[in-house]
């Protein structure tokens, strides 16, 4: 936490563990690269969900899902890698019930909607800790214009990952403030913590496997002297890297090396369409004639292990603004392989002098690029347009890519310390088992700025959401009259179907929400054939609360079976 100078101070010994425990909001879609597609944010967040399972100092793993099955894939992946850790699934229609733990961890930045469920039990019953990955696409913009405006408070966290990342989203924000200032006269209020902590790796699930490594240098032909660059990243020349630079700059370190020495690329990654592909293969042909070129399958565990064993050096020369960190870096390091990287975004963090080269990157000022801004807001310019019109304008410095290429290839000793310096950097500053711990003092200090606000935080009526009120609250003017309940209810004639048969036809189970379950339309049904006749009367003789009394009152009159 030394990024953040007024950071609170909290007394470990007056910690319980509950206080740096995080309940995980857990659903596929953030977490499971295997099921739902490759990308980095998922990647990344299975990465943090085991590291967290191996590593969190807590009594147990809290997980909050909208599905059982979800809550049961990590019980599954809990049981194997903390099986001595309870696991307790919490629902999201319940969502007080992470107590004792009143921290709710939520895999991306724009949580706002999790502010808004919070927001009827009261702005203080728990802190909401979010994290970056892209920030670039619209819904993650829009989603931090929604934080501004969401009742989230200076006790909950957005972990930014870089420090330009972290950049990145105060200059948004500054901007939606200055927004509210002028079209609404608002005052500013406290935003989010943000502090500045990486993701990490697994260092162990990295280890050099010499045989994939032999493997990989037959496969590419290169002789004991030749230099193999590798990347791991999706293969998309318009989200991800311009590979062309890179093919005019490996062409031109070639012509400079001498006895034989050869230089190699192997690419490993996925290709989401031909064009993409068509891009790296023609590209590579046309620009870079007498360099080794390779594509390997980013999905194939085995492939991804045989480039960080038989590479000599770790390429990724990111231009896009789709990045935010860099994940595949720190496995590189961790592989205990150089790095050759752009000085671009987490890069900048991560890749220190000692672990590798960064070359220069150079971009424009605001406003040559308004006009992509303003086509992407509009609908004209797709995600894809937007950033491949941004990567185009933005510089590599060619000459000390050249360089920086030459250095790495002519000086096995440098490859060497740099190699062993960043397999201890990744060991000592990313390893999952270095993280968790600094985002646990990151739960702890939210939960201490929490505690003192629990008295005195406003809530919200359920029924006032500003942003999703009730139906019959915002459709008020619809209906003739509002029911009222003032009245005496009774069992009409039994001249057609019973209630459980009308049920039953109407089947709400087939669009799996019902308004009340059957055992609870029976109790009503019971006291009102018992006597009780007023709603009040009904509710004494069933227990079941004034509000779900008179949902299923009006249903009953709904279909003529009260009067």
């Amino acid at each position: 936490m030394a990024q953040r100078a007024d950071a609170v101070a909290v007394d470990d010994t007056d910690m319980t563990k509950a206080a740096r425990n995080a309940a995980i909001f857990y659903a596929t879609d953030g977490y499971s690269p295997a099921t739902e597609g490759i990308n980095g944010r998922r990647v990344a967040g299975e990465s943090f969900l085991k590291g967290y399972l191996r590593h969190a100092d807590v009594d147990e793993f809290v997980i909050m899902a909208k599905k059982n099955e979800e809550a049961a894939a990590v019980r599954k992946l809990a049981s194997v890698l903390r099986p001595e850790v309870a696991l307790r699934p919490v629902g999201l229609i319940r969502p007080a019930g992470i107590a004792p733990v009143n921290t709710l961890y939520y895999p991306g930045p724009n949580y706002a909607s999790e502010a808004w469920r919070r927001a009827p039990y009261g702005m203080a019953a728990w802190s909401i800790c979010g994290v970056t990955h892209t920030t670039s696409t619209p819904a993650v913009m829009q989603g931090l214009f929604d934080l501004r405006v969401a009742p989230v408070m200076e006790w909950d966290a957005l972990i930014c990952t870089s420090q330009a990342v972290r950049a990145s989203v105060s200059y948004q924000l500054d901007l939606v403030d200055q927004h509210l200032a002028h079209l609404l006269g608002a005052r500013t209020r406290p935003r989010p913590i943000m502090p500045v902590i990486p993701l990490g790796v697994h260092c162990d699930d990295f280890a050099p496997d010499v045989a994939l490594g032999q493997g990989l240098r037959k496969r590419l032909g290169a002789a004991p002297q030749d230099v193999i660059f590798t990347t791991i990243a999706r293969l998309t020349p318009h989200e991800k890297f311009d590979p062309l630079p890179i093919f005019l700059a490996m062409q031109a370190a070639q012509r400079q090396l001498t006895g034989g020495q050869r230089l190699h690329i192997a690419f490993c990654g996925q290709f989401r369409e031909p064009y993409a592909r068509k891009v790296f293969e023609e590209g590579a042909k046309a620009l870079m004639p007498d360099v080794g070129f390779a594509l390997l399958d980013g999905a194939k565990a085995e492939d991804r292990k045989a480039v960080l064993s038989g590479a000599d050096v770790f390429l990724f020369m990111i231009d896009n603004i789709q990045e935010t960190f860099g994940l595949a870096p720190l496995e590189g390091m961790a592989a205990g392989l150089p790095m050759l990287v752009s000085d671009w975004d987490g890069l900048k963090d991560t890749v220190s002098p000692d672990v590798g080269f960064r070359v220069t990157s150079r971009a424009l000022a605001p406003r040559h690029l308004a006009q992509e801004a303003l086509r992407l807001q509009g609908g004209i310019d797709a995600y894809g347009q937007y950033c491949a019109a941004t990567s185009a304008l933005t510089e590599l410095d060619m000459p000390e890519m050249t360089a920086r290429i030459l250095d790495l290839a002519r000086n096995p000793d440098l490859r060497r310390r740099m190699g062993q310096a960043g397999a201890a950097r990744a060991r000592a500053l990313y390893d999952w088992k270095a993280v968790i711990p600094q985002m646990q003092d990151l739960w702890a200090e939210q939960e201490a700025m929490r505690a003192r606000h629990v008295a005195t935080a406003p809530r919200y009526a359920p029924e006032t959401l500003p942003v999703s009120p009730s139906p019959t609250g915002l459709f008020a003017a619809y209906p003739t009259q509002r029911e009222e309940f003032g009245g005496r209810f009774a069992m009409a004639d039994q001249t057609g179907p019973d209630w459980r048969a009308l049920l039953a036809l109407r089947n709400y189970a087939a669009m799996k929400r019902v308004f009340a379950s059957p055992d609870q339309i029976a109790a009503v049904v019971a006291a009102l054939q018992g006597g009780a006749g007023t709603a009040r009367e009904v509710d004494t003789a069933t227990g079941l609360g004034a509000v779900n009394t008179e949902r299923i009152l009006i249903w009953l009159l709904k279909y003529g079976l009260i009067r």
